[in-house]
């Protein structure tokens, strides 16, 4: 090819590797803790979690799948189908459909995996709501290393005409 290149008086070319997703994604998982469900008979039960599109708007933009778990107990309840919604009250705020989960309960932490890639990067104030923190951890050890937004970060910039 080098030789074609050459000949040709043609710039050889660079090839160019991007991991990007493939490794950062499982590099980290969100933890959301589980709020009000709701059941539909023979159509949905539905379980919302603190955060949603504001955190991870992927499954909202281009219907990018997730996978998770029930993360701060174990239970042997046989699992029901459940889709994962968040807070913001937009039809397009699913993050999971339909998975299989045991029975979740209020204040539970439910973990959604492969969030490494894009989720910080991607977070946004929907609606005027702070994002969440970001916490590494690693051989046991936790360290905060991006602190949670509060609300006089959100209004830091605005002007105020009196």
């Amino acid at each position: 090819m080098k030789g074609q290149c050459e000949l040709l008086d043609y710039p050889f070319p660079e090839i160019w590797i991007e991991p990007g997703r493939s490794i950062i994604a499982e590099a980290g998982t969100t933890l959301y803790t589980v709020g009000a469900q709701k059941r539909i008979p023979e159509v949905r039960h539905y379980v919302s979690v603190d955060g949603g599109m504001g955190d991870n708007i992927r499954p909202a933009l281009y219907d990018a799948k997730y996978d998770g778990f029930l993360a701060n107990r174990v239970s042997k309840e046989l699992p029901e189908k459940v889709t994962i919604v968040g807070k913001y009250c937009e039809s397009g705020d699913i993050l999971i459909h339909d998975i299989e989960l045991p029975p979740l309960k209020g204040n539970d932490l439910f973990a959604v995996t492969s969030t490494g890639a894009y989720g910080y990067s991607m977070a946004n104030n929907y609606n005027r709501n702070p994002r969440p923190a970001v916490v590494f951890v690693e051989n046991g050890v936790d360290r905060l290393v991006v602190r949670r937004e509060t609300y006089e970060d959100l209004i830091a910039l605005d002007c105020y005409y009196h």
